[in-house]
């Protein structure tokens, strides 16, 4: 199979760093034209610069967006449409890695709760609001979220933003599936980024440990014994975004090496 992007463009949310910032150079290299989309507008150009200097035929821009601010998301799509003339491919990636609030019900926050899923979930739908009209346009459009498998377990209460964008992405699939526009939410395990080892270090202060034995107890408890790496999620990514991927719609697709014990019929 030959998987065949050349030309496209993609939108990319949370695109500066760790997963977003991985994809973008992928894309790029498979000849897509890039706009990677956060609030920090220093990273962002860094990153873009730093894809760019490696010479891919696809090209990658630095546009801020915030996605808890509609005014911001519409203006930074209106400004992508102007730089590329079209946009075929959204990966909404944009969160705070591992949520605000973790399970100690005492100390949890509600506003960093909300903050979670204004951030994520009604992130997800302001992006999806803005762009889907232009897939329209052209019947085609391929649109993936990044959600989290704290969606399908007890590890977090943050992973109820994980657990509604699984129920956006299966609706909007039906609404989108006419206009040639397939939808689908991609849940990542422990993933090998900059931002899981602050999450070792964390974890290994609250109980005691050493970071490297936090991260050892990970990859016992994964049955490929290894985590996952970003490269594993571009390919799944880079597939889904290709015509090839065209009957694929809805789903929700675990990616975390099997650490999950979750069974889907």
């Amino acid at each position: 199979m030959h998987v065949d992007l050349t030309g496209c463009t993609a939108l990319i949310t949370g695109g500066s760093m760790g997963i977003g910032r991985s994809l973008a150079e992928t894309m790029a290299q498979e000849g897509v034209n890039v706009a990677i989309c956060a609030r920090n507008q220093i990273k962002l150009d860094e990153s873009a610069a730093e894809i760019n200097s490696k010479g891919y035929s696809g090209r990658v821009i630095a546009i801020p967006i915030d996605t808890t601010d509609w005014s911001s998301v519409k203006s930074g799509v209106d400004k992508i449409i102007s730089e590329f003339g079209c946009l075929d491919i959204l990966i909404n990636g944009a969160a705070a890695p591992g949520g605000l609030v973790r399970n100690e019900i005492d100390l949890a926050d509600d506003t960093a709760l909300l903050k979670d899923l204004d951030t994520k979930v009604i992130g997800y739908f302001r992006m999806v609001k803005a762009c889907i009209p232009y897939m329209r346009e052209r019947k085609f459009g391929r649109i993936i979220n990044i959600g989290g498998m704290t969606g399908r377990g007890t590890m977090a209460l943050s992973g109820m933003r994980n657990a509604a964008l699984s129920h956006f992405t299966k609706t909007l699939s039906d609404i989108a599936g006419p206009n040639g526009i397939t939808v689908n939410i991609i849940h990542p395990g422990v993933v090998e980024t900059p931002h899981i080892h602050e999450l070792y270090e964390i974890r290994a202060k609250k109980e005691n440990r050493t970071p490297e034995e936090i991260e050892q107890e990970y990859i016992d408890r994964t049955p490929i014994k290894r985590l996952v790496k970003t490269e594993d999620i571009n390919s799944l990514i880079i597939f889904l975004s290709s015509p090839l991927a065209g009957g694929i719609t809805g789903e929700s697709i675990g990616l975390d090496g099997g650490i999950s014990r979750y069974i889907s019929l």
